[in-house]
């Protein structure tokens, strides 16, 4: 059975107070232990993605707690002349277990290309963090009917460069570029069909890594929308936006991954 996992993504977002109200009530939330969860159900793990200043901070707060966190982006580079990047190795000097690459803003807004994105992809691994790997279509992608093109482009660029065993140790998340932000949601059936199709295309080079890999759903994950679409046999936890940001909506998405008890590894 897959491991389960809610990962926030604060994005532009906090202040030293504000974050420490939010961590302080999602650690009252889940008893500082886990997740709350149904009788007989798994506990999904809990993660918060913050923005770099806040890193110590979050890592201060966290530690000794089930709740583990992350950076939003990671440069490609190990060291040397890229003012204003940061390092996997600086990362992990905060704890980070986790770190976003490809998210679909950076590639939108700041050019991220999918080599760059394998580059930091791989990056993250060496400096022994988890990658989660966004990809996703646009809605001009979906109404053209180049959903899974798109996604494959994405998802292969990352297997060419680093190899198809290497998401062993990492997470892919998609995030229909049209429901991020705008309260759109793919319905729980549209994704599962690209989760299965990412576990597929995976499968295709190594079967064994495709059935551990956790795929998340990552476009306006709330918590009237998250149960349906956990349930979903592909679909093994949410990367959650604006609502990670409020306690009680993302502890409830919490809740609703938690609640899974059943799980096809296929």
């Amino acid at each position: 059975m897959r491991a389960r996992l809610v990962a926030g993504n604060w994005k532009m977002h906090g202040s030293r107070a504000a974050n420490a109200s939010l961590l302080d009530a999602l650690l009252a939330g889940l008893g500082q232990t886990g997740a709350p969860r149904a009788d007989n159900a798994e506990r999904a793990e809990c993660a918060v993605c913050v923005p770099f200043p806040y890193l110590e901070q979050v890592a201060d707060r966290l530690a000794g707690s089930a709740v583990t966190w992350g950076a939003q982006n990671v440069s490609e580079h190990s060291a040397g002349a890229f003012t204003g990047e940061v390092s996997g190795a600086m990362l992990a000097e905060f704890g980070c277990r986790y770190a976003i690459v490809g998210h679909s803003e950076r590639r939108q807004l700041f050019g991220e290309t999918d080599t760059q994105v394998a580059a930091k992809f791989g990056a993250a691994q060496v400096s022994g963090l988890i990658p989660i790997l966004c990809v996703g279509e646009t809605l001009e992608g979906r109404e053209a009917g180049r959903t899974e093109a798109v996604v494959a482009g994405q998802l292969d660029a990352v297997i060419a460069q680093v190899g198809a065993a290497a998401f062993g140790r990492a997470v892919v998340a998609y995030e229909p570029v049209w429901a991020i932000g705008t309260g759109k949601t793919a319905t729980a059936d549209q994704a599962q069909a690209v989760h299965a199709f990412l576990r597929g295309r995976l499968a295709a080079q190594d079967a064994s890594v495709a059935r551990g890999l956790r795929i998340l759903y990552g476009g306006s994950v709330k918590a009237t929308n998250a149960a349906s679409t956990f349930a979903m046999p592909d679909v093994d936890g949410g990367l959650v936006g604006g609502a990670a940001l409020v306690a009680e909506e993302f502890l409830a998405i919490v809740a609703a991954a938690g609640a899974k008890k059943h799980e096809r590894l296929s």
